[in-house]
């Protein structure tokens, strides 16, 4: 088992940044691909970003790429997602995930093993 905690939410006025975090425990993290999905009011989930286990690679929606940077400390145990320049569309809450699996199929919500809590983000215009 893998338990997830994000923090770093808040509310940040469009054009503001903030810095969301996700620390992992109970299993090693460092062979785990890690995304980040948000959820809207009234939306459905949707994927955000990843990185894979060696952080070789990531990977973002088109609706945040050049905004939004994921990375991974994997001595801290941890999985980060900066968002800069911040749009209210932005608003949501957003969850950190971990994939026992593998790559291929990173944007895919259903196929992350374990959930954190998420943490609420919101963006006044």
């Amino acid at each position: 088992q893998v338990q997830l905690v994000e923090s770093g939410g808040g509310l940040v006025q469009a054009g503001g940044s903030l810095r969301l975090s996700c620390v992992a425990s109970g299993q090693p993290f460092s062979s785990y691909c890690m995304g980040w999905f948000r959820q809207a009011p009234g939306k459905e989930r949707e994927f955000v970003a990843a990185i894979s286990w060696s952080a070789a690679s990531t990977d973002y929606a088109d609706s945040v790429k050049g905004r939004f940077t994921i990375s991974r400390d994997d001595a801290k145990n941890s999985v980060y997602l900066q968002m800069n320049s911040l749009k209210p569309e932005d608003t949501a809450v957003y969850y950190c995930a971990a994939d026992r699996t593998g790559w291929r199929y990173r944007r895919l919500e259903y196929e992350y093993d374990y959930w954190g809590q998420g943490t609420q983000v919101t963006v006044s215009s």
